[in-house]
């Protein structure tokens, strides 16, 4: 018996919303980003130079978030990234 795959939308998630936050913007002309689809929490770490950068925010059609408040409690918490552990400079 074949099962199938359930696509419910109405869970809320809607995956047409694309997410942008800029957590730094390097020297070199680099752009270190989180990119989200559907839920701004869940994210990938991303980085590209200045000029991909802005033309994936715009066939990506993304909503650009507000940076992370460095020192909350939730930064400290779970605020960590793969970046704090690596040196791409």
């Amino acid at each position: 018996m074949a099962t199938s795959v359930q696509t419910d939308l109405s869970l809320g998630l809607d995956i047409t919303r694309r997410f942008v936050r800029i957590t730094k913007e390097r020297k070199n002309d680099f752009i270190e980003f989180d990119y989200a689809i559907g839920e701004p929490e869940i994210f990938l770490e991303l980085v590209l130079p200045r000029e991909a950068f802005l033309d994936f925010c715009v066939v990506n059609k993304v909503e650009l978030l507000p940076s992370t408040q460095i020192g909350s409690k939730a930064t400290k918490d779970w605020g960590w990234r793969i970046s704090d552990a690596t040196n791409f400079d």
